[in-house]
Order: structure tokens, then sequence, then C-alpha cells
């Protein structure tokens, strides 16, 4: 189930393997936001999603890395909510269920990848090596449903061209889909902004979507 930290002080945490021993020596000391874990475990409980809180679980790489990026002083408090093992409907849901926090002043960072293969990766890419065809192909999919707003096809993404090899496993894709939920939720331009970062190793991309809040 749905998990979010109530840890005052989160520790950074380095689950990951086989890069930089700089990487493990990195620490972005964010203060937690115990209350607002409450409140998104609250808002998933009333929308019918069984959620749970933690004592003290720290910010993983998917959390602590974008944040270093965007917010290099840690000035921010930050809460982390898990994923689940369930389908991109199930994870849309829960974006719906958090869209309240939106017009509370929360940002809500649903980080992932658009692809996730290291089959697809080459460690010796040059920066201006053109990125592979499938790796471009998906991640053009991916931006063309966004624009349409066609959920529906972006939940099956796994038959999509590619899809299926994007993303050997689920979760670093299953969180666009929460972020989707919040947007249409509260009823954001239905066209994100779309950031387009140069693919990491000729097959990463990285690509970056904002949904700006709209008056009503």
């Amino acid at each position: 189930m749905p998990t979010a930290s109530l840890a005052g002080v989160p520790a950074t945490i380095h689950d990951f393997s086989g890069f930089s021993p700089a990487l493990h020596r990195m620490s972005y000391p964010a203060p937690g936001a115990p209350t607002l874990a409450e409140r998104a475990v609250a808002l998933l409980s009333a929308a019918g999603v069984a959620a749970t809180l933690h004592p003290s679980r720290g910010l993983d790489h998917g959390a602590w890395v974008p944040l270093s990026a965007m917010f290099p002083q840690a000035q921010l408090p930050v809460t982390q909510l898990s994923l689940t093992r369930q389908d991109a409907a199930t994870h849309f849901a829960f974006g719906q269920a958090l869209a309240p926090l939106r017009d509370e002043g929360v940002l809500i960072v649903a980080s992932g990848a658009i692809t996730h293969n290291f089959g697809w990766l080459d460690w010796h890419a040059a920066n201006d090596q053109p990125p592979l065809p499938q790796a471009r192909a998906f991640a053009d999919w991916v931006g063309g449903q966004l624009a349409v707003g066609n959920t529906t096809d972006l939940m099956d993404y796994r038959s999509a061209p590619h899809g299926a090899a994007a993303h050997p496993s689920a979760e670093h894709f299953l969180p666009l889909f929460v972020a989707l939920g919040a947007a249409q939720a509260v009823g954001s331009a239905s066209t994100p902004e779309r950031f387009q970062p140069q693919f990491a190793y000729g097959g990463l991309a990285m690509d970056a979507y904002l949904w700006a809040a709209t008056s009503r």
C-alpha cells in the first residue's frame, strides 16, 4: 500500500550501486513534512485507498536526486510517498485523491524516467550522440499522448511501440500517472509543458512535464 514518511529529518538513502563513490557521499538534508504525510494519507484513505505512515523512512534517490537539482539548498520540507505494485490506473487514482494538495500550496513531484532499460544504454556515449531510435520513438509517443490528453492509451503504454521494452519493470513510469491524475482532477491545462534534456547514455529519456494550475 502507499506509505508516506513521518520523518522529521529524513536520511539520504543511497539505494543504488555501480556508480561513482561521489554519489554515495551526497546528502540532501531537507526537513521532513510529517503533517503533510498525515494529510496525504488522510486524502488517500478518504478516497478508499488503503494507505499508511512510516515513522522514519528517509528520501531515496527517486526523491533527493531531482530535488537536489530543483532546490539545491534543501530548504523546502519534503515527505516521500511510496509506489505500489499496482497498475497505471491505480496510480492515476492516487493522483486524483491527492489533487487537493495543489490548492494547499504543495508541489507534487512525480519522479521517474520516460525510458528505463539498461540494455538500451551506451555507457560511453558522447553527449552529442543521436539517441537510440526506440528510445526516441517511445519518448515522442508519450509526449504525443500527453499533448492530446489520451489517458486511455497512456495507461496501456506496454502495448505501444517499444513500450514494454522501454520499461522492463514499471516503477520508473508509474509516477507519471500520479501527476496526470492530480493535474486532471484540479482542472490544470490539458497540455503540460514538455522539457526535453539530452538523452543520457543514448537511451535514457528524462523528459519532464509540468502541469501548471489554472484559475477556476
